[in-house]
Order: structure tokens, then C-alpha cells, then sequence
């Protein structure tokens, strides 16, 4: 078990098959976190506001009991269109970090059998995992293909 923990806490914090997340987030220009390359795509703030959003409800289901989940789709995702503030887009990113974190803590806990389900669900936290490791990494592509588009990405 010890050797699938170390697995998943590198993959959660990526790095082995994706970009660090650190990396990923870091130096984005103020200028371009709310602004969308088209109409078809989701800004970079609003990519990783989702990111943190679907990380929480996934990571507090798996420890909370009385977890609420957003409501789907409108909870998930911040207004879109907007222009986050400093403050906002320190929250998301603070938030996404911090989230993320916790989802290591909870993988590295000796006491929480991954492969056993979570009380009162029909899922284990190996699930729960899963999920946060994929959805962050297919949005952090998102992310990154925006950069990309504004020339804001240096490799």
C-alpha cells in the first residue's frame, strides 16, 4: 500500500506525466487571467476556479459527513466572463493549493484504507483520488493551451 500512496501523491501533485502544478500557475500575467483566446474556451481563471471547486467537493466528500455538494453545473463554475480581482485570484489559487495539499495528508494517512469506501457511499477514496488526479490534469492542460495562445507560457 505504501508504494500506490507514494504513486498517487506524485501524481497528484504532477510533474511525472504533466507539468507541475506549481510550475504551471506560476508568473501568469494579470493581464490575461480573465480574458478568453475565444467565446468557445473558459478563461485561465475560470479553469482553475473549476479546478478548485471540483477538487473540494471531491476531497470533502471522502472527509466530511455532512459534505453538501454544489449544485452541477452552476456550483462548479465561477461567473464566467469575469475579471478576477487580486484578492480572487489569490483565493482560488491559495485554495487550489491548500485543497491540493490536503489531498496528499489524506493519501500519506495510514488510517484511511483507499481501497475501502467512504461512509455512507457507494465510493472508495481511491476513487475520490482518481478523480482529483485526472480532472486536475486534464484542465491544467486547458490551462496551459491558454497560456500558450497568449504567448504567456515559456517552457
Amino acid at each position: 500500500m505504501d508504494v500506490l500512496r507514494d504513486h498517487l501523491v506524485r501524481s497528484l501533485r504532477g510533474g511525472q506525466a504533466f507539468v507541475p502544478y506549481k510550475r504551471a500557475l506560476n508568473d501568469i500575467s494579470p493581464k490575461i487571467r480573465g480574458v478568453k483566446v475565444n467565446d468557445q474556451l473558459h478563461s485561465i481563471y475560470e479553469e482553475l476556479e473549476h479546478m478548485r471547486r471540483a477538487q473540494e467537493d471531491l476531497l470533502y466528500y471522502a472527509l466530511e459527513d455532512d459534505w453538501e455538494s454544489p449544485e452541477w453545473p452552476g456550483g462548479f463554475w465561477p461567473e464566467l466572463g469575469k475579471e478576477p480581482a487580486e484578492a480572487e485570484w489569490s483565493e482560488t489559487v491559495d485554495g487550489f493549493f491548500g485543497d491540493l495539499d490536503r489531498a496528499v495528508q489524506m493519501v500519506e494517512n495510514p488510517e484511511i484504507d483507499l481501497l475501502g469506501l467512504i461512509p455512507g457511499s457507494e465510493y472508495t477514496y481511491l476513487r475520490e483520488v482518481l478523480l482529483i488526479i485526472e480532472h486536475n490534469a486534464y484542465h491544467l492542460g486547458k490551462i496551459l493551451d491558454i497560456r500558450k495562445a497568449f504567448d504567456d507560457w515559456k517552457r
